[in-house]
């Protein structure tokens, strides 16, 4: 099922190094399928934090909070979660298996479902972890280029996180056989509100067609956009919500030799 409404696609820029307590809005709502990521660094002296998703920001009477997540760091460290609601804590669940240390950096990812909510740390493997991003690296300057030697196949991907600048006129995201030779364009133009891929299997010759009827793209808006490869076609995915398969069926992905990408955006990370 396609999104429904522009708030399927919002997903917040990341914040760096915020000031303890930290509250902030989640925009939409912890919806299914929504991820909330953490990196930080527990104190050499630590006892406790806690992380809590609650109904608002209410002090008198204290808002509802849907999920308690408690780390403890005692002679047994375990971690807690509980719910509290009309201002009354409802039973506990207690987990003694702890992976965070004291001194040690951590990252935490707390992945929502329907009537759940699943909390993975960097050192689990059954889920795959997020990377990190990166403020102001020279590396991920734009225009940027990131070389793909070996070029791509069926099933491979390309993750894109980046920042709308404040005034944007447009990006785009270009695949490309040699600097002079493109395959596949992501064109994403502001003024007329348009998200565009076009190929071009040879000089003379061009495809194209709109990615959706949304646009869903703003000014100092954070998303993540994948492309995933497949055999004479590729899929697309903004912000975790797909927009659909796209068939391209004279693109030999082995062509591929460098990823491109230009115009009003910061990055913050490409991985393929």
């Amino acid at each position: 099922m396609g999104p429904t409404s522009l708030v399927d696609f919002i997903l917040q820029p990341p914040v760096f190094h915020p000031v303890l307590p930290y509250m902030t809005t989640i925009f939409g709502g912890l919806t299914h399928g929504k991820m909330v990521l953490m990196q930080g660094m527990v104190f050499v002296e630590a006892e406790r934090f806690q992380v809590d998703f609650q109904c608002g920001c209410s002090l008198m009477p204290r808002s509802d909070i849907a999920i308690h997540f408690n780390p403890r760091f005692r002679s047994r460290p375990h971690i807690i979660c509980n719910t509290l609601q009309n201002g009354h804590w409802l039973e506990e669940t207690k987990f003694p298996q702890l992976p965070l240390r004291r001194g040690e950096a951590f990252q935490l990812l707390f992945l929502f479902g329907q009537e759940e909510v699943q909390p993975f740390d960097a050192s689990r493997t059954e889920y795959p972890v997020a990377h990190p991003m990166q403020l102001n690296s020279s590396k991920l300057a734009v225009p940027y280029s990131h070389p793909l030697p070996h070029g791509l196949a069926a099933r491979d991907t390309i993750t894109v996180r980046a920042l709308v600048c404040p005034e944007p006129e447009g990006f785009t995201l270009s695949l490309r056989e040699d600097p002079s030779h493109i395959l596949l364009r992501l064109s994403t133009c502001f003024r007329s509100r348009a998200l565009v891929w076009s190929s071009y299997p040879d000089e003379a010759a061009g495809h194209s067609g709109k990615v959706t009827t949304y646009f869903p793209f703003h000014p100092q808006r954070f998303f993540e956009l994948l492309l995933v490869c497949a055999e004479g076609s590729f899929k697309l995915a903004l912000n975790g919500i797909p927009l659909g398969q796209y068939d391209v069926p004279w693109l030999a992905w082995d062509l591929v030799t460098e990823l491109r990408i230009e115009g009003d955006i910061t990055l913050y990370s490409v991985l393929s």
